[in-house]
């Protein structure tokens, strides 16, 4: 078989409506679009959102509230979720992600305090660290260690 030969399935094909071709056709004359008007030129019809001059629903709207460009969003790990790891084990931030404690994304990472760490010797690698959480883990015998994030 060659792609020349290949055709669509019958009846999946649909011919276009072939306006303007007499009166007879159904679709002549006026070709479906009405006496004249805006809309029975061409390029006639109104911008998106136009209300025919009354305020559009996008303006009525009040506008709230503002979204900071420069704000960093971090992947969020508390000290409870570091349970799954071995005692004595290096903690990065791809250990992290293989572990599934966060998404896959590009923000950094952030240690949080929530909950307590019953794994000892942790070294902790990350962007991020509350100082809560970095004196839980050590005093459990571990250490943190905050990395450059590429942000």
């Amino acid at each position: 078989m060659n792609y020349i030969e290949i055709k669509p399935v019958p009846g999946s094909k649909k011919s276009p409506i072939r306006r303007g071709r007499g009166a007879g056709n159904g679709k002549g004359v006026r070709c479906g679009r009405g006496n004249k008007g805006q809309k029975a030129r061409a390029g006639g019809g109104v911008r998106l959102g136009f209300e025919g001059g009354q305020m559009p629903l996008y303006r009525r709207m009040p506008k709230r509230g503002f979204k900071n460009v420069n704000k960093v969003y971090f992947n969020i790990v508390n000290l409870i979720d570091l349970t799954s790891f071995k005692e004595g084990s290096e903690v990065t931030i791809e250990a992290i992600r293989k572990a599934g404690l966060i998404k896959s994304n590009n923000a950094p990472v952030k240690l949080l305090a929530n909950g307590e760490l019953s794994v000892k010797g942790l070294k902790i690698k990350v962007n991020a660290c509350s100082e809560t959480a970095k004196q839980k883990v050590e005093q459990s015998g571990g250490s943190v260690e905050i990395i450059e994030s590429q942000h």
